[in-house]
């Protein structure tokens, strides 16, 4: 291997530990609201997050996927097997008709990775179901397009899956997702599954997307729990989660950032390599062991025009809690900010 390959794969290695810390991020988000806040309410947040994102990114998606020419039953489902696909998610599709495309998520389940899936209720589930899949043909304007769900994982069955069904008829709101448990979907054929443009999705743009693919869950997790429940609630939710992913994954990523246990110095290297992975400019200065981070905006929430500065709280507790893990008595704090393309000053030590 060249140093050229040698540095283009630890940049990679890199950016798989961001997108594993955020994937963490947003699962344990999930669960801290079931814990805390209840069934009812993290149904409703996850339903918010993921009708934000389909109404967001779906069509866009379908456009750059190269899909919004097919079918609507093919092109929702082939979506959803490209862009979870591109993300590393498990994920299968098979073609039935024109009308009738299946999607299965296979275990592991990416989004309740490990043991979360044993916290998860099915109601948290379905809300994904109904904030997403069942709005997809309201986004492709063919309200004949609904969606039949027959298994979900975390009912214990093998998996989530479930097909695009075209009708005859248009559907009511409660007809786009209903449930069919008695049906199973067709074995997955990889040789009959679409596939990506080599020449378009080279290795440096997949892993960077790979990278985006879980950071972007955050970016819509953030605003959208400020908007559910209160900046103040929002805060704390944020922040606890924040902390106890940073201090569960904090081996993790200092390893892959090449950094490691120590005092202040070490942790603000730690912060540095993270920095410069999830694509933010920060200064770092030092005064009599204290440090000062002047991170120049986060760059993730530049373009969300409903940004609270409640969702930095994301950050204060990721940050807090990868200094627990670094090491005993390691304080962080965040200046008071505004906007999200305002710098953030951290102090460090």
């Amino acid at each position: 291997m060249t140093a050229g390959e040698s540095a283009r794969e630890a940049q990679w290695r890199k950016w798989r530990s961001v997108a594993d810390l955020y994937h963490a991020f947003f699962t344990g988000l999930i669960l801290t609201v079931v814990t805390r806040r209840g069934t009812a309410d993290a149904a409703e947040f996850v339903f918010r997050v993921f009708r934000r994102q389909q109404q967001e990114r779906f069509l866009p998606g379908l456009k750059k996927l190269g899909l919004d020419s097919l079918p609507p039953a093919v092109a929702a489902a082939q979506y959803h097997y490209l862009s979870n696909w591109i993300g590393g998610v498990h994920v299968e599709y098979m073609y039935e008709t024109d009308r009738k495309a299946w999607i299965r998520y296979p275990p592991p389940r990416w989004i309740w990775k490990g043991t979360a899936i044993c916290g998860v209720p099915g109601e948290v589930s379905r809300a994904m179901l109904r904030g997403w899949h069942a709005n997809n043909g309201v986004a492709l304007g063919d309200l004949r397009l609904g969606f039949v769900c027959t298994k979900q994982s975390v009912d214990g069955q093998d998996g989530l899956e479930g097909y695009y069904c075209e009708y005859d008829h248009p559907l009511e709101l409660d007809q786009r997702l209903v449930f069919a448990r008695h049906l199973e979907a067709p074995p997955f054929d990889p040789r009959t599954a679409p596939a990506l443009p080599v020449d378009s999705w080279p290795k440096p743009r997949l892993e960077k997307a790979y990278r985006n693919y879980a950071m972007e869950y955050v970016k819509t997790a953030a605003p959208v729990i400020v908007q559910v429940f209160g900046p103040e609630d929002a805060s704390y939710l944020l922040h606890l989660t924040g902390k106890l992913i940073g201090m569960q994954y904090f081996d993790e990523v200092a390893q892959a950032l090449g950094e490691g246990r120590g005092r202040a110095a070490e942790f603000v290297a730690v912060l540095r390599v993270l920095f410069e992975s999830q694509d933010d400019v920060a200064e770092i200065s030092e005064s009599s062991g204290q440090f000062e981070i002047r991170q120049q905006g986060w760059k993730l929430m530049t373009d969300v025009a409903d940004y609270h500065p409640a969702c930095a709280s994301v950050l204060t507790g990721l940050f807090e809690g990868l200094a627990a893990g670094c090491g005993r008595h390691i304080p962080v704090h965040l200046k008071p900010h505004g906007a999200a393309n305002a710098p953030l000053v951290w102090s460090i030590g």
